[in-house]
C-alpha cells in the first residue's frame, strides 16, 4: 500500500516515470528526465523554496553537484499522499554511497566538503545575512551546546543510581562516568576561555550557512566526481563543524590515526583554510565524548528491559576510543584535555 501511494504522489509531477526502485527511506525513479529520487520529508513549505533556491544558485555555478527539488505541477515542491506524509521529489545521480574506510575516498569527500563550503559562501553573498537567518535555522550556541550535554550526562547517572538493581550498561556507566564527565567539563572550560563563542556570534551575524549532515550517506561517489545530498538540515553555523562532524565519524572508523587526521585537514584546506580560531574550535569539539553522551541519550530513552547487546559494546567502545583519541588531539591539535 505504502508502494501505491509513493506511486500516486509520481503522477503529481511533469515527468514520464520508467521504473522505480525502493530504497532504505526513499523511492529512486527513472525518468525521462533522468534519475531522481522521491523520498519523505520534514522540510516546512516556508523552507522549501529557499533550499530550492540555496541550491540551484550552487547547481547554475557548476562546482559542485547537489540535488535540486524538482517542482510539481502546481508548481510546490512539496507534495503531499493520501495517508499524510510529504515527499520531496529531487534530481539524483547515478553512483554509490562514499565509503569513508577507503581513504582516497574519504580524503575526496574532505575536500568535496571544503569546495561546497566556498560555493555556501558565494550564495550567501548574494544574500543579506538577516535575510539568511529568517530563511534557516540557526544552530545553538556550541558553548550552550555542550552545557546541555553535560545536564543530559548527570540526568543519565541520577536515573541510574536510583535503580535497585542495576544492568551491564548501568555498572559500566556509573564505573566510566567521572572519567568521561571529567572529559566533558573540561572541554566546557575550554570553550569558555576560548574565542568559540566569538566564532559562532560572527557566524550568525553574517548568515554564514553549513550543510547541517556532511557524512558519508549524503555522499554520492560518480565516475569522476562527487555529488553532495542531504540538505534537509542546511542551517546558519560555524561551517567547520561540518567539518567536526564528518571528521568525528571518519576518524571513529580509523581509530583516530593521526596521519588520516593530518591528511583530512590537508584536504579540505586545499579548498578553504581553516583559520586558527576554526581549528581551535574544531579540536575542541572533537574532544568532547560524544559518542559515550549519545550512546547515554539512546539508552535512557529506551525500553530498559530489553537491553541491546549492541548498547554495552557502544558504551565500552566510546571509553577505549577516548585514550585512542586523546593522543590524537595532542598530536594534531596540539590540545590535552
Amino acid at each position: 500500500m505504502r508502494e501505491e501511494y509513493e506511486l500516486e504522489v509520481l503522477e503529481q509531477y511533469n515527468i514520464e516515470v520508467k521504473g522505480t526502485r525502493r530504497i532504505r527511506g526513499a523511492f529512486f525513479c527513472d525518468t525521462n528526465e533522468g534519475t531522481m529520487l522521491l523520498k519523505e520529508t520534514k522540510i516546512s513549505a516556508q523552507r522549501a523554496p529557499l533550499l530550492y533556491e540555496a541550491l540551484s544558485r550552487i547547481e547554475k555555478r557548476g562546482n559542485v553537484k547537489v540535488d535540486v527539488p524538482v517542482f510539481a505541477k502546481d508548481g510546490d515542491l512539496l507534495v503531499t499522499s493520501r495517508e499524510g506524509t510529504v515527499y520531496m521529489l529531487k534530481r539524483w545521480y547515478q553512483g554509490r554511497e562514499c565509503d569513508i574506510r577507503q581513504e582516497g575516498e574519504l580524503l575526496r569527500a574532505a575536500g568535496q566538503l571544503g569546495r561546497l563550503h566556498r560555493e555556501l559562501d558565494a550564495v550567501s553573498v548574494e544574500w543579506t545575512p538577516v535575510r539568511q537567518t529568517e530563511w534557516f535555522c540557526c544552530a545553538r550556541s556550541p558553548l550552550d551546546e555542550i552545557a546541555r550535554h553535560n545536564r543530559e550526562l548527570k540526568k543519565v547517572r541520577s536515573f541510574i543510581r536510583g535503580r535497585a538493581v542495576k544492568n551491564e550498561f548501568e555498572s559500566l556507566y556509573l564505573e566510566s562516568f567521572e572519567k568521561m564527565y571529567g572529559m566533558a567539563e573540561k572541554v566546557l572550560k575550554k570553550m569558555e576561555g576560548s574565542g568559540c563563542g566569538e566564532l559562532y556570534e560572527e557566524s550568525v551575524r553574517t548568515g554564514s550557512l553549513a550543510h547541517g549532515d556532511y557524512n558519508y550517506h549524503n555522499i554520492v561517489v560518480l565516475k569522476d566526481d562527487m555529488a553532495v545530498t542531504g540538505f534537509d538540515h542546511m542551517r546558519v553555523d560555524i561551517q567547520v563543524h561540518d567539518l567536526y562532524y564528518f571528521m568525528r565519524k571518519a576518524m571513529e572508523k580509523h581509530h583516530w590515526k593521526q596521519k588520516t587526521g593530518r591528511k583530512i585537514l590537508d584536504s579540505y584546506e586545499q579548498e578553504r583554510p581553516v583559520l586558527p580560531r576554526e581549528r581551535e574550535y574544531l579540536g575542541l569539539s572533537l574532544a568532547y565524548p560524544e559518542k559515550f553522551w549519545k550512546t547515554a541519550g539512546s539508552y535512557y530513552r529506551s525500553n530498559k528491559v530489553l537491553l541491546p547487546a549492541k548498547c554495552v559494546e557502544k558504551l565500552k567502545l566510546s571509553v577505549r576510543q577516548a585514550e585512542e583519541k586523546q593522543h590524537f588531539l595532542e598530536e594534531v591539535f596540539s590540545l590535552n584535555i
